[in-house]
């Protein structure tokens, strides 16, 4: 339930440089990568920060908060929204209409629905596959679709997707490291 601390002086920090979190409480895709909103333990609502997921070592409360915010789609759906996620009002009625003209289209998802891929906005587990959040070009909705599927049906998106989640970690042991062999 801990993160190492930022590269900036910011937000609370414990000893040997790392913190605590006491819970999440929103979740956010920016640039393709997902970061949550968190409450710290010990520091007050203020001190709230949005962090990277690959920052953070607490994947019991990422797992709770998932299934949490799974379970409020679901609920969602159930009582007959057909969207995902946070959406405003205004979004609802424009890709309803649209569906409306195209004719049962609504019923169809993924790859089905004949779209374009635009980009992977996202990855998780369903039952044990591996599924990506596909946006689509000149499409409102986004689907969850099957990694096999896109593997096949769009390999460059999803080499873009991985290539936008390679990180490369440098420390000062390594550039001690290359200054021993100078």
């Amino acid at each position: 339930m801990s993160k190492k601390a930022p590269a900036k002086n910011e937000g609370p920090v414990e000893q040997e440089g790392e913190f605590s979190v006491e819970k999440i409480l929103d979740r956010r895709v920016v640039n393709g990568k997902v970061e949550y909103y968190l409450k710290w333990k010990g520091y007050s609502s203020s001190d709230n920060t949005w962090e990277p997921e690959e920052n953070l070592d607490c994947p019991d409360l990422i797992q709770a908060y998932e299934e949490t915010r799974k379970k409020k789609e679901k609920e969602a759906k159930e009582e007959g929204s057909s969207k995902k996620g946070r959406k405003s009002t205004t979004d609802d009625k424009a890709p309803a209409a649209k569906r409306k003209s195209t004719g049962g289209e609504d019923k169809k998802i993924g790859f089905d629905r004949g779209l374009e891929p635009e980009e992977i906005l996202g990855a998780t587990d369903h039952n044990g596959q591996l599924m990506f959040l596909m946006k689509w070009k000149d499409a409102a909705n986004a689907d969850l679709v099957p990694a096999k599927q896109a593997n096949v049906k769009c390999p460059q998106v999803v080499i873009k997707f991985y290539e936008s989640r390679l990180t490369w970690q440098t420390s000062e042991k390594k550039n001690d490291a290359k200054d021993d062999y100078a």
